[in-house]
């Protein structure tokens, strides 16, 4: 089962590889712009969150101290085009301020952690869901735990791999328990699952030209 689980999932690695080839993401110059980036792209395309992270590149606002010092209507107005802006402002302070108390803002410190702890202690900051937990471990840490959106679910699931009733932990373990403990390959893994999610396994499917369009998991 494990072995047959595993081709699965390889097989249709490849297969998204060969037709989209390496995608170079998290694109970020620094692990403390990963992290921003991932709160800020919740609910929103990450075309949005580009022009918010320029916005903040051009007030020299990507640091804890910074981000905390500025006013929530002033940091909210320079984040608008990722939308909630309001909301994600306000979470943005509260990491920071867990990422003071915690770590006193040291991001090698914070990833020094063992990545269950850390994981739980990111859980604990309000808004920080798991896709949100596990992007800033992955992309940020280059610690290997898979991340699992939207796509992720959809795309399993239409090729019969996944159930429909299914937690974000049990398609997370699909990957971890399978897959080789490998941060590189998980990041590729998942971002070729965005762009086949984009392009392709839509709300409406369009299926022509898919590199999934023939698989048959059976």
């Amino acid at each position: 089962m494990a072995t047959s689980r595993k081709s699965e999932l390889l097989k249709i690695y490849k297969r998204l590889f060969q037709h989209f080839g390496p995608q170079h993401w998290w694109p970020a110059e620094s692990p403390f712009e990963v992290i921003v980036g991932a709160i800020l792209t919740q609910n929103t395309a990450w075309s949005n969150v580009e022009k918010a992270i320029i916005n903040l590149k051009k007030q020299n606002l990507l640091s804890c101290g910074a981000i905390l010092k500025i006013p929530d209507k002033d940091l909210a107005s320079l984040i608008k085009p990722s939308g909630y802006y309001n909301q994600k402002a306000k979470r943005l302070k509260d990491f920071c301020t867990f990422f003071l108390k915690e770590y006193s803002g040291d991001i090698e410190k914070m990833f020094s952690e063992e990545i269950g702890v850390l994981r739980e202690k990111l859980l604990s900051v309000k808004g920080i869901g798991p896709e949100t937990a596990d992007s800033i471990l992955l992309y940020a840490g280059n610690m290997p735990v898979f991340v699992v959106d939207t796509y992720t679910y959809r795309i399993l699931s239409r090729h019969g791999l996944i159930p429909d009733e299914i937690s974000y932990e049990e398609i997370q373990s699909l990957f971890m328990d399978f897959l080789d403990s490998d941060a590189e390959l998980f990041k590729e893994f998942h971002a070729l699952l965005v762009m086949t999610g984009k392009h392709f396994c839509k709300k409406k499917p369009k299926c022509s030209g898919c590199p999934l369009e023939d698989y048959d998991s059976n």
